[in-house]
């Protein structure tokens, strides 16, 4: 190999090693900044291991890195906390809340937005259920009570939507109103019922057991049919 070949290939190599070294120290600068906002003095098992300068109130304290910062920290509420009002709420005779959810609101979200509050609703009606629980275990009202009712109707609300969709989705692949096939048929006390259809093995004919159904009123109903 040449002198210059050689020479060339070393500073390649000692530029390389440079670089290297420059985003080693830049990865080690970033842990640090990172470590800094973390409570290496929180009790284990407790879940809260970040300290007071990650909260909105105390942001001022906190020295962001310079451009952009490569490595994101939040605050992770996981716990059985979810199960339970807000703190700032407690011993409050009247909680200020929203209106429930309308249908004609719901039809103009996404699905995916649908599926998001879908859950957002579920864990806030799990959190009344166990308000409303340890209300009756104190002997105390509840504060708020509507606030269940008001839940339980956007859940409807959303359900009956979602169930729109489905039913439009259907009508366009196969023409199908419902989602399983049916017919309006009579039973044995005259009523008029839904029979929805299942596969079976063999014709209808030659089943017994299918044979054997009644879908007709018996003849001592017909004056109680109107």
């Amino acid at each position: 190999m040449p002198l210059w070949a050689e020479t060339r290939f070393a500073y390649a190599k000692k530029m390389a090693a440079a670089s290297l070294a420059s985003l080693c120290r830049k990865v080690s600068a970033v842990l640090k900044a990172s470590r800094s906002l973390i409570n290496p003095q929180a009790p284990a098992g407790t879940g809260y291991r970040f300290s007071l300068k990650l909260l909105p109130k105390n942001t001022a304290g906190v020295t962001s890195l310079p451009q952009h910062r490569i490595l994101h920290t939040t605050l992770s509420r996981k716990g059985l906390e979810e199960f339970f009002d807000d703190p700032k709420n407690w011993g409050e005779e009247k909680v200020k809340s929203g209106a429930s959810w309308t249908c004609q609101q719901l039809r103009n979200k996404s699905n995916v937005d649908l599926h998001k509050l879908w859950y957002v609703l579920l864990k806030e009606r799990n959190m009344l259920l166990t308000l409303q629980q340890e209300a009756k275990r104190q002997i105390l009202p509840m504060p708020s009570p509507e606030r269940l009712e008001k839940v339980i109707e956007s859940m409807d609300a959303l359900d009956k939507v979602v169930q729109e969709r489905e039913d439009a989705l259907r009508l366009l692949q196969t023409g199908q109103e419902k989602a399983r096939p049916g017919a309006w048929r009579k039973d044995i006390f005259g009523r008029i019922i839904w029979h929805k259809f299942k596969q079976w093995p063999i014709p209808w004919y030659l089943n017994k057991r299918y044979n054997r159904k009644r879908f007709f009123a018996m003849p001592y109903v017909d004056r109680f049919d109107r």
